[in-house]
């Protein structure tokens, strides 16, 4: 007899990540919809995964929220992410808290602790809530995407994005936090925050890296200039909103956006190398992709109201 949501609720605790938790592989994670301002039928939404102690981010996209795109979206990112997973922590959605997921995490992965936020209180999930601003949300916008070619062109995109920031981009963490007391009587929270490093400079700190995979890794950071990454990644944003939304009477089949058994394709963190059917642009053309950037921009915002 299968479990009712209210006992599935029940057997998941209730809890937040502390903000200082020191050891990796404590993720938060959530859901980002690419409904638009219609949330009718099928769209992609983004699962997104942000390790508390690092700042280490995993992107994937699903073409809906059914237990066979999640299960695909995890095990993507169980395959490519350095970190050893310990907590998955989510809201009350039914995408992560229902019978297929549990028995995913307990009797396929196992290991794998499952809690969740108190309903309603979105600061429970605050760094993954933040990230889904900055990383999904400052890059696609509010507009919507419902068809497999574009959910596989943006898996394709959250490759590049989190080689590039993961790799390279800074991220600050909070030290301290204090209560300060004002005249008035109210208070105010004090913040401190240590030395900007890049989560893979923070994941190698931390020792849980192995030797072949540190190794791979710093293979992978030294062969990538991350201003073409970057630009690469923009271009990808330019392909991606000009493709066509779905068609009225047309069957979008969730099954071609799962990957292959046995794939490693496009996972780069096992491969360890850059996918050899992506060139990275050379800087002659990059200068000439910077000149037009803003153009290029106003594009994509376009795109964006149009869809």
């Amino acid at each position: 007899k299968r479990a009712t949501s209210k006992e599935i609720l029940g057997q998941v605790a209730v809890r937040r990540i502390a903000w200082d938790e020191p050891n990796p592989g404590h993720f938060e994670v959530d859901l980002v919809h690419h409904c638009g301002q219609n949330a009718s039928g099928h769209y992609v939404h983004s699962l997104q995964m942000i390790d508390v102690a690092t700042g280490w981010s995993e992107r994937v996209a699903t073409l809906g929220r059914s237990y066979r795109v999640m299960e695909d979206a995890f095990r993507r990112i169980l395959a490519r992410t350095p970190l050893p997973v310990h907590e998955i922590h989510s809201d009350n959605g039914s995408e992560f808290l229902q019978h297929h997921m549990i028995r995913f995490w307990q009797e396929e992965i196992g290991g794998v602790a499952l809690s969740r936020g108190r309903p309603y209180r979105k600061n429970d999930q605050r760094f993954v809530e933040q990230k889904n601003s900055t990383l999904v949300r400052d890059y696609l916008g509010y507009g919507r995407l419902d068809t497999v070619v574009q959910t596989n062109l943006l898996n394709q995109l959250y490759e590049w994005m989190g080689i590039y920031y993961n790799l390279f981009q800074p991220v600050m963490r909070m030290v301290e936090k204090e209560i300060v007391p004002s005249p008035d009587g109210s208070c105010r929270t004090r913040r401190r925050y240590d030395q900007a490093r890049t989560p893979f400079e923070r994941l190698c700190e931390t020792g849980v890296l192995g030797s072949a995979e540190h190794q791979r890794l710093e293979k992978l950071h030294d062969q990538i200039n991350p201003r073409q990454l970057r630009l690469q990644i923009y271009q990808w944003l330019d392909q991606l909103f000009a493709l066509p939304g779905a068609k009225a009477g047309e069957t979008e089949d969730i099954f071609d956006t799962l990957l292959p058994a046995g794939s490693c394709e496009p996972e780069l963190w096992i491969c360890g190398q850059l996918s050899p059917s992506f060139d990275l642009p050379t800087y002659p053309q990059l200068l000439r992709l910077s000149e037009g950037r803003n153009g290029a921009s106003r594009n994509r915002s376009a795109n964006k109201v149009a869809r």
